[in-house]
């Protein structure tokens, strides 16, 4: 998948509670969503400060931040990340392997 996404945000919304401190910096977790419509405005989908599982089984309200729109892409969606049980990210220990059979190049 290919693609750009613009994307703006309300810096006063920001939730001063919500930003974690890294060893490289202060992060925000976020969500984008893109969706299939556009909104009055041309937008695809809005951008949020990310909810726990807690959060999001209490239905507390989602603090909105701004908008995206998708500036281009390939036509393509990407796959969601693969994940372990636990909810965390799979460690890539390897290189993705180079197929074995010449013939299913894309070129």
């Amino acid at each position: 998948m290919a693609g750009i996404v613009n994307a703006s945000i309300n810096l006063s919304e920001v939730p001063k509670d919500k930003i974690i401190k890294g060893k490289k910096g202060q992060y925000l977790p976020i969500t984008i969503t893109i969706n299939d419509d556009f909104d009055k405005f041309g937008n695809q989908g809005p951008i949020t400060v990310a909810q726990s599982k807690e959060e999001r089984e209490a239905k507390e309200p989602k603090v909105y931040l701004g908008n995206v729109k998708v500036a281009w892409t390939n036509g393509n969606f990407p796959d969601k990340a693969p994940y372990e049980g636990d909810g965390k990210p799979l460690q890539m220990d390897k290189a993705p392997q180079a197929s074995a059979n010449p013939d299913d190049l894309p070129f």
